[in-house]
Formats: C-alpha cells, structure tokens, sequence
C-alpha cells in the first residue's frame, strides 16, 4: 500500500522535530500541519495538540519525526528520533529525512500495533502551499455546471478532507517565534502573524459602525412598514414604479452587509463581500454622474432640449396619424373608423404636449433633484431615469393598448373567417376585417428596448459578483476549482515527490456560483415572447405582473 503524505512547503527548511497533523485512514493520507522543535516536554506537546482540538474539532496528532541533517550534524539524532514512537505511538509512524549534500529525501512508513513485527509501506511525499492552502476555498464540483458525476466523489472525497484540515487547524498556526510558549513550531506563520494596521482598525471600527447602520437601517424599515404606505393605491404604485424596487433592494443589501451575525460560511462571506462591492461601486459611479451633471450647467442644458425633442416627436407622430387618416400606400381604409381613431389619437397627442409646457418651468427642478439622487447609486438614477421615459411615453403606451386591442379584434376575425370556410360557423365579422398599420407596435418595441436596456444595466450592477472576479483576477488560490500536481523526483528506490498546485476557478463558474439576485418591477420577456404577443395582437405590460395573473 502506498501512503500520500502533504508536507508543507514552509517546513522543508525548519529544524528537526516531530510531525504534526491528521491522519486520514480513507484516503490513506497523512496532513501534516507543523514541526514542533527541541526542546520540548512530551507532556506539554500533548496539552497543546488536546487544545487545539477542542478549538478546532480536528484529530491533532503526532504523525511522526522530521529530521534535516543538512542542519543537525549529530549522527545520533536518527536513533533518538525513533525512539520517539514509544512515546507518540501511532500507527502508521511516519520519518521523513532529507539527506545532509544532496537534494534526496527519504521516507519511511512503520506500523508496529497491527503486527508483531514492524512493517513498513511506501510514502508519496506531496508538498503544497500551506498559506494559499488555508486561504483558498475548494468549490464542491456540484458548483461547477461542466462537471461530470463520476469526478464528484473522487474530488470530494480526496481534496476535500485536505482542504478542511488545513482550514480548520489556524489556530495551531496562531504561535509564532515570538510566542514565549513552552512548545516552538514550525508553519507558514512561525516567522510572524500576517497582518496588515490598516486591516485590524478596519476590523475593530467594523463593530460600532455595523451597530449603528443597523439601527438606521432598522428605523428605516420600520418606516417602510407603517400602515401608512399600505393605503389604496400606494402600494399599486411602489409595486409599479422601478425606482421603488430598487429602494428596496439595495435596503435588504445594506441590511445583510452591516449584520452583526458572523458568516456561517464561505459562501456567505463571498455574498456579503460581492454586496459590499457592489455597493461603493454603485455609489461611486452615482458620485461621478453627479458631479458630471452639475458641471458645465449640464441640467439647464438637458431641460432646455426636452421640450423642443417632445414637440418633435409629437409633430411626428401627428403627421404619422394624419397619412394614416387618408390613403396610405393607396390602400382603401374605412373612412369613419380612420377619423374616429385619428382624432382620438390626435387628443391624446394634444393632451401629452399640453403636459410637458405645463411642467416645463420645473422640468429643470426635477432633474436637479434626479441628478441629485445619484449619490444613492447610479442604479436609483437608471432607476427613476426609467421611470420618467414610462411616465414621458404613456400616451404611446395608449396608442399601443388601443391599437392591440383592435388587432386582437381582428385576428379573432380572421380565425372566425377560417372556422367559416371550414363549414363550422357563420362570419358574422366578414365586414370588419380590415388593414391595420403596424407602427405603433414598432413605436411601442423601440420604448421597450430603452427600458430593456437600462433595466439591464441596472441588473448588471446589481447582480455582478466584482469582489469575487476581483479575488480570482488578483488572488486565483482563493478561488480554487482542484489542484494539479508536477513531479519534482522519480528516481527508483526513491520517494516519489510531487509538487500540489491550485487550479483556479474559471472566470465564467465564478459569475455562475456568486452571482447575486436581482430585481426590478419590468417583466422579463424574451424575444420570442415579444414577437408572438405582438403577432397575435396581446398586451405588453411595462411592468411585472404576479404569477397567478394572464396577460
């Protein structure tokens, strides 16, 4: 039988010593986690590695002996080292020996409890990096769409136990040289903590600051709730309107950002650091459309062009209607119901620019305070941007439903003409199949697109993971998908050495396993859908409708 032992990069220049770290009787493997130095108190080796369970709940032992005899020119010490199993019995006991002048390493596994005499089995010694080791987090290959099921319990069963050990044991790795403890230890900390000043004020100014934010963002929950908001028609609008969903969104992020409860796991964590970043991103990008609209007087600017644009597309619109009342393409129309329709889409028209010179001396008002908006995020201003086009284009949106209702009109008609044919029934509508002219449809398709495209962008920043696209552009190991393995020896009568390497998640399984949520009051339709409810003459809302209504 052959056993895998990991040994820490970090530790192939320490001092000799005993072996610490976990065995793995189904996978046939020993972790080993750090060395601990002479001189020691076998009693007090035993104290540490009993705390360090209770802590950590990982069965911490004494694997075996490290000897480095390019340091330790005693050649006595090999028969002390293996003097030392009586004392740590465990079976298999592991001595690892690297060679004084050469670059050969020796290993050697004994048992002495299963048999009467000793037996020995061959080692695979593999190194890995003990830091990008107890960093990383390995996704489960369930995360991984591409991923075959015969991979799963392999990878799961194997990478997964090493990956847990290494996570579960910092506290062993919390002592360093500076540590006046009674035992000295050797891992990828020995030489100091890593830390960072600007980390530990962040960490300990994080407590008042997550308090605080949750009592604003509390009192601001209480307010949303009041009994106030649920009056006739308040919450039919703040379901309707994008700007309010958005609100709502980002308040049920700030809330899960600034909890006080610690992340339960990894995934966790990842989600309330892609919130975070999601977050300032959206803030900063707010900020500088903010100061890119009160610059260069961009909004006197904006509001002096929205009226001129209004009576050009209402001029349009209206000649539209007027070649639509008379022949177009030569077509013979039926004269009454053109005037009527005509007229009463020219109302509408009268009634829409009769608006926007009403609101004109406080159109400027009104973006100021959209503009101003922003410093909430550039999603509230796509949002309440949005808004405003379906608040600007409703009477398109009417010249749509009224069109779409006489072209469903008409298709029954039609299919009433086919069962007629067919000898099923009589067409009592032969009279009123008429031409219908489809440019209120591409109209009411091109305002759906705007929406559709800043509806998208916001869903973009929303629902984004950038703090993980940012952890696997600037730190893969963090991220990590397997490991691979590169053979450093294979030499006969030698133990094969291999070097574990992480394999990094691919950029497209981190958008699929981090992506967050989104959200939005538009419907979700995709192409098909539009064209087939357009053909068949069927309302498109501009906004989400519930689950248990049809359109």
């Amino acid at each position: 039988m052959v056993l895998k032992a990991f040994f820490p990069t970090c530790c192939a220049s320490a001092d000799s010593g005993l072996l610490v770290g976990r065995w793995v009787p189904e996978q046939s493997s020993a972790v080993i986690l750090a060395v601990v130095h002479f001189p020691f108190i076998p009693i007090q080796v035993k104290e540490l590695l009993a705390q360090v369970h209770k802590a950590s709940q990982v069965q911490v032992a004494v694997l075996g002996t490290w000897c480095h005899r390019q340091q330790e020119p005693e050649e006595s010490l090999g028969h002390f080292l293996e003097g030392l199993g009586a004392i740590f019995s465990h079976d298999p006991w592991l001595q690892l020996c690297r060679e004084k002048g050469t670059r050969f390493w020796s290993c050697k596994a004994t048992y002495h409890q299963l048999q009467g005499t000793p037996t020995e089995d061959q080692v695979m010694l593999i190194f890995y990096d003990q830091r990008k080791l107890l960093l990383s987090w390995l996704h489960p290959p369930a995360a991984l769409p591409d991923c075959q099921a015969g991979d799963s319990a392999a990878s799961t069963g194997g990478l997964a136990d090493i990956f847990d050990t290494v996570a579960r044991s910092e506290v062993l790795f919390r002592n360093d040289q500076f540590d006046e403890g009674p035992v000295r230890l050797s891992h990828w900390q020995s030489e100091g903590m890593e830390a960072s000043i600007l980390v530990e004020l962040a960490k300990q100014a994080s407590g008042p600051i997550c308090l605080l934010m949750t009592s604003l963002l509390s009192l601001l929950s209480a307010a949303s709730a009041c009994r106030l908001w649920k009056l006739w028609p308040l919450p039919f609008i703040r379901s309707k309107l994008s700007t309010c969903e958005q609100l709502q969104h980002r308040l049920k992020h700030l809330s899960f950002i600034f909890s006080t409860e610690k992340a339960q796991s990894p995934m966790q964590l990842m989600r309330k650091a892609n919130m975070l970043v999601s977050v300032i991103l959206d803030v900063a990008l707010g900020l500088l459309l903010l100061s890119w609209l009160h610059s260069n007087n961009r909004i006197g600017q904006l509001a002096n062009a929205l009226v001129p644009v209004a009576d050009y597309v209402a001029e349009e619109l209206q000649h539209l209607l007027q070649w639509l009342m008379g022949a177009p393409a030569g077509l013979k129309m039926n004269r009454a119901l053109d005037q009527v329709l005509g007229r009463f889409f020219l109302y509408h028209i009268h009634l829409w620019i009769s608006y926007i010179h009403l609101m004109s001396p406080f159109i400027e008002h009104i973006l100021w305070h959209v503009g101003l908006s922003a410093c909430l995020g550039l999603t509230v201003a796509l949002s309440i941007l949005s808004d405003i086009i379906a608040l600007l284009t409703f009477h398109i949106y009417c010249f749509y439903v009224y069109g779409a209702r006489l072209y469903c009109l008409k298709i029954y008609g039609l299919s009433s003409l086919w069962r007629l044919f067919r000898g099923k029934k009589w067409n009592v509508l032969r009279q009123r199949v008429d031409s219908c002219s489809y440019d209120l449809d591409q109209l009411r398709l091109l305002v759906i697109t705007v929406q559709g495209i800043i509806h998208l962008l916001v869903d973009f920043i929303n629902s984004l993971p950038l703090y993980s696209l940012g952890l696997r552009l600037c730190r893969p190991y963090r991220l990590a998908a397997g490991v691979k393995f590169r053979v450093l020896e294979q030499e006969k009568g030698r133990p094969l050495r291999l070097l574990m390497q992480i394999n990094p998640l691919h950029y497209s399984h981190v958008v699929h396993t981090y992506r967050l949520s989104s959200c939005g009051c538009h419907p979700k339709h995709s192409w098909g859908s539009l064209c087939r409810k357009l053909f068949f003459g069927e309302l498109i809302y501009p906004w989400r409708q519930r689950e248990d209504k049809q359109d």
